[in-house]
């Protein structure tokens, strides 16, 4: 299990996961939001909704677009103060709102209503992520609700096998945690097929490893994965040259991600 000296003493390290393009994992569920995206004449209208679970790619996807377009980041609770400074310009702005859902009920309604209009004016764009789409976040400002239910919604749909392969990779990697590729598929097959599982069983395996100072190993993943819910049963044993097609998109991801994030400070 490499990692720096801090994670090895069992010290807290927050390492933040890797959000840029060559860090994305391109699957079914997430082309169309992609493409969308890398559109170089932009959204229509100028606004754009991603929806989709937690641990979906929403947050990355944005943060690829605001990396490649200059787009600013908005806190939804922040955005009735800010508001004021944002309507200032009369150059073409892009933003990201982030858990737009949030704003529901609040007077940020009101702020997103004005800046969404301030947007169409001046030829700007806004990017919003959320769990669900518009017409679920209970809006009560009823011409915010028909602009936001007007926008381009893409879903973000659940992972395929291959998805929850390379997703394991990613979330390893962005830990430091260096594990063989046997794990990864043992682990892909027993999990349930989601992104929050995913997550959530990388989290317990990086917890206790570093509680119990071991490695993350096939042992201490059968000892978490017995405490945890909702695995799935296990699958019959592929035939070798299916486990080698499933695991060559992950080999690569962790060969390139360990070689990029293992050693960093």
């Amino acid at each position: 299990m490499a990692r720096t000296d801090n994670r090895q003493l069992g010290l807290p390290l927050p390492l933040p996961p890797a959000l840029g393009r060559a860090d994305f994992m391109p699957s079914a569920c997430n082309a169309l939001a992609l493409r969308l995206i890398s559109e170089p004449s932009g959204f229509p209208d100028g606004r754009l909704i991603l929806h989709g679970p937690e641990g979906s790619g929403k947050t990355h996807l944005a943060a690829i677009w605001a990396e490649e377009r200059g787009a600013r980041w908005l806190e939804p609770m922040r955005l009735a103060d800010e508001l004021p400074a944002l309507l200032a310009s009369t150059e073409p702005q892009r933003f990201v709102l982030d858990a737009a859902e949030q704003i529901a009920g609040s007077i940020a309604e009101e702020a997103l209503f004005h800046l969404i209009n301030h947007l169409a004016a001046t030829r700007g764009a806004i990017l919003l992520t959320a769990r669900a789409p518009a017409h679920g976040w209970g809006v009560r400002l009823a011409d915010l609700a028909s602009r936001l239910e007007a926008s381009t919604h893409v879903g973000l749909g659940p992972p395929d096998d291959t998805l929850v392969i390379a997703l394991l990779v990613k979330l390893f990697a962005d830990r430091q945690i260096e594990v063989s590729p046997e794990l990864i598929v043992w682990l892909s097959r027993r999990i349930e097929r989601s992104f929050a599982a995913a997550r959530r069983v990388v989290d317990v395996l990086d917890a206790e490893a570093l509680r119990l100072r071991r490695p993350v190993s096939r042992a201490l993943a059968e000892e978490v994965l017995a405490e945890l819910p909702q695995t799935r049963e296990t699958l019959p044993a592929s035939r070798p040259e299916e486990k080698g097609a499933a695991w060559s998109c992950g080999a690569e991801r962790l060969n390139r991600a360990l070689a990029k994030r293992t050693f960093s400070p």
